[in-house]
């Protein structure tokens, strides 16, 4: 049977005519398991493809989550870095206050995490593990945040007992800027501008347009008004305590020696006077006759 011959007479309808195909029993054996094969591996396939589209959408399911987890971490993160800069600032804030109320500085150890909760990376992909690893340290940073916030808390109480004690003293203490402008010199070292050499600054150099006003920084006395072929138009405030405060390069004044003067009044305009590049107001606090960085006595 298997090695007999066979043959396959096809008919044409329309010539009738007819063709013969010659063939052996294992060839038609073969063809049959061939067909057979292919049908199997198409139900296989078939099988395949139905049961894989649960755990296809299953997979797009937790890719999703996953996804929208890390965004809420990442999103998280920021707001923690951002929260930590505002503690930094509100400690730095407190510093300059004990600094103008002579109140004695603490330096109590941060606890709240340097570089905060993103440091180790947040950016990009993040598998499953490093999500967890991200919330606990998440977790564990805003708990530190939350001691620094209470340790904070009782040193500000602390200022604003010294403030209502000493309610004259601080409306006697430079506290906001004398104008409006740009700082163009810092206090300290710096190369002069006309010599190159180097020299050390003793105040800061505001710079706007001529006949910008000058603000009283807190209540004084006019001490000392006069011309300097270096300093041009000079004013002098005494707040008491030996602490002064000098105006120079002035265009103009508006107040006269003696005159007591409260904090924000107008009491000159920026010039160009003296050995100057440009207008601006050269700005001076010295204690004891001795310049100290006006900065610290800047909190606006």
């Amino acid at each position: 049977m298997l090695f007999g011959r066979f043959h396959i007479v096809v008919f044409r309808e329309k010539r009738g005519t007819t063709h013969k195909i010659k063939m052996r029993g294992w060839m038609l054996l073969g063809i049959g398991l061939l067909l057979v094969l292919m049908l199997a591996g198409n139900l296989l396939l078939l099988r395949d493809m139905t049961s894989g589209g649960p755990l296809e959408r299953s997979l797009n399911l937790s890719e999703k989550s996953a996804n929208e987890q890390k965004s809420q971490l990442l999103n998280l993160s920021q707001k923690l870095v951002s929260l930590q800069k505002d503690v930094a600032r509100i400690r730095d804030f407190d510093s300059k206050l004990r600094v103008m109320i002579n109140l004695e500085q603490e330096n109590p150890m941060s606890v709240a995490p340097r570089g905060g909760p993103g440091q180790d990376g947040t950016r990009g992909y993040l598998p499953i593990y490093r999500q967890e690893l991200l919330a606990r340290k998440m977790n564990e940073f805003l708990r530190q945040l939350s001691v620094e916030a209470r340790l904070e808390e009782v040193r500000q109480q602390e200022v604003i007992q010294r403030l209502r004690a000493n309610r004259d003293v601080l409306e006697s203490t430079p506290s906001v800027w004398p104008a409006g402008g740009w700082v163009t010199s810092g206090f300290g070292w710096r190369s002069s501008p006309f010599t190159a050499k180097k020299e050390f600054h003793k105040g800061l150099d505001i710079s706007a347009p001529a006949g910008t006003p000058i603000y009283a920084p807190s209540r004084g006395v006019v001490s000392f008004i006069e011309r300097d072929p270096s300093y041009g138009l000079i004013l002098n405030i005494t707040h008491g305590a030996g602490l002064v405060t000098r105006y120079a390069h002035l265009q103009g004044v508006n107040v006269k020696q003696g005159q007591t003067v409260q904090r924000g009044d107008v009491i000159a305009f920026i010039g160009d006077t003296g050995r100057s590049t440009g207008p601006h107001v050269h700005y001076e606090v010295r204690i004891g006759g001795v310049p100290v960085n006006p900065m610290r006595y800047i909190l606006n």
